[in-house]
């Protein structure tokens, strides 16, 4: 599946551009969050998913919390018509009940984990989870070179988790990159400006393509 990034759309056009995205064959909207203090960018808050949401009322919304207190954005992002929220173990001392707490606001869990952080810190939370994201650059800004060492950090996490349970990688994800992610196990792949600097989205989204369903409904 490929999820489209929206930090790399054009911010004055991001209703045309998001529908644009899913319209090329996009299969979801990923939103970075950031806070400026978790990561040094500032970027989008709840406001952005509320007005897509009113634009793209069938779209599935996959929201990455870069924030130092992501259990402060879970209530708005909610209201907001998100359908998955993403959180970092770096930035939290009880992942399970922030997890709960996701799941009670009626979206899925997922938790992130940075490039620098070893999979062991994921192990007792993963079972409580409905994805993990593999950061593949250090978070903070769109743009950056892919770092090739964590495609091990992925082949190490997929066994850990179920079927019904989601490997997503984000950072630096292009077409040339695309094919050593998906070998890796990862069944999400977020792309930002492969995408939307691309002259065609399809043409970008069709070589970034694996194979598989889609992430679906809210829970």
């Amino acid at each position: 599946m490929i999820a489209a990034s929206v930090l790399s759309a054009d911010f004055a056009q991001m209703g045309a551009e998001a529908r644009s995205a899913l319209e090329a064959g996009a299969d979801l909207l990923h939103f970075d969050v950031m806070d400026g203090h978790f990561v040094e960018n500032l970027t989008m808050g709840s406001s952005m998913c509320r007005s897509l949401r009113r634009t793209l009322p069938e779209a599935f919304f996959d929201v990455h919390l870069m924030v130092t207190d992501p259990a402060k954005f879970v209530d708005s992002f909610a209201e907001a018509g998100a359908n998955h929220i993403t959180f970092h173990v770096e930035a939290v001392p009880d992942p399970i009940a922030l997890a709960v707490t996701i799941h009670s606001a009626g979206m899925t869990a997922g938790l992130a984990i940075n490039p620098p952080t070893g999979v062991s810190r994921l192990m007792d939370f993963v079972e409580h989870v409905d994805l993990v994201l593999v950061m593949s650059v250090n978070p903070g800004f769109a743009g950056q070179d892919f770092m090739p060492a964590v495609l091990q950090k992925a082949q190490e996490i997929r066994p850990l988790l179920r079927a019904d349970q989601r490997l997503e990688i984000d950072g630096g994800i292009n077409a040339q990159r695309a094919p050593a992610a998906r070998d890796a196990g990862c069944d999400i792949l977020v792309a930002a400006s492969a995408i939307f600097n691309a002259a065609d989205y399809a043409a970008a989204i069709t070589t970034l393509r694996s194979p598989g369903g889609i992430l679906t409904g809210r829970r």
